[in-house]
């Protein structure tokens, strides 16, 4: 498995080759069922085999698989630092399942919030009740995402928002062409739409930052604003 999911973890440093849940108590870790059924039937773990059990808030324990659930291995550790700065990433609604996948690399990439919202030049645009199904689905794949990559925290999956309180964020900034190098000092990027930002977002007066010369997909500018926060967050790069 590739190593690289931010923000590091004991958990993958003590126990690489362990599956990995969330549960609601470490003091007896329960699974619901789709967590049973992923590790019974889709990874097949044998009773006795490790698996690290996290409550997404910094805390984790060593667990067994008895077959049917999991039997606690010694006290819960932690809780691990949360990372800082906080990285956030706010981006506009795109077609069909665009959104889970940015959901899901942003989980991969360590960015701790994520924040749909509609900008003026949005294409998609979610009805209430669909706005909260959506939102519920996107947690899911974040936490999927989460003990893929055997996360301790959590990200935050906010409700869609209009451009207005996305670009309200603490920190935050536009990504642009020809704007400014990113970095921590402004963790929080707005991604835009397809078609671009607005005259009057521009307006706003956030600040803008370049992600690359590339012209990207909506969905890839996204997940590279992630990566680049994280990657500076991690010392990876400078």
């Amino acid at each position: 498995m590739t190593r690289g999911c931010s923000p590091r973890s004991a958990v993958r440093s003590s126990n690489a080759s362990s599956a990995h849940v969330f549960v609601d108590d470490l003091a007896a870790p329960a699974l619901d069922e789709g967590d049973r059924h992923h590790l019974g039937r889709a990874l097949r773990l044998r009773p006795g085999e490790p698996v690290t059990a996290s409550d997404g808030a910094g805390r984790w324990r060593s667990c067994v698989w008895s077959g049917d659930g999991l039997e606690a291995v010694g006290a819960a550790a932690g809780p691990e630092p949360a990372p800082r700065p906080t990285v956030t990433v706010a981006f506009a609604l795109t077609k069909g399942e665009r959104p889970e996948w940015v959901v899901q690399k942003l989980t991969e990439a360590g960015v701790d919030r994520i924040v749909p919202f509609v900008a003026a030049r949005s294409v998609v645009r979610w009805e209430p009740d669909k706005a909260a199904r959506n939102a519920e689905r996107l947690r899911a794949v974040a936490r999927a995402a989460a003990m893929q990559c055997r996360r301790v925290w959590l990200p935050s999956v906010e409700e869609v928002v209009p451009f207005s309180a996305a670009a309200a964020l603490p920190g935050a900034v536009l990504a642009e062409a020809g704007g400014e190098r990113p970095g921590l000092g402004r963790p929080t990027v707005l991604v835009g739409p397809e078609g671009g930002w607005s005259d009057e977002e521009r307006a706003c007066g956030l600040p803008s930052v370049s992600l690359g010369p590339a012209i990207y997909r909506a969905e890839t500018a996204a997940v590279a604003a992630g990566v680049l926060l994280t990657a500076l967050r991690e010392g990876l790069v400078t």
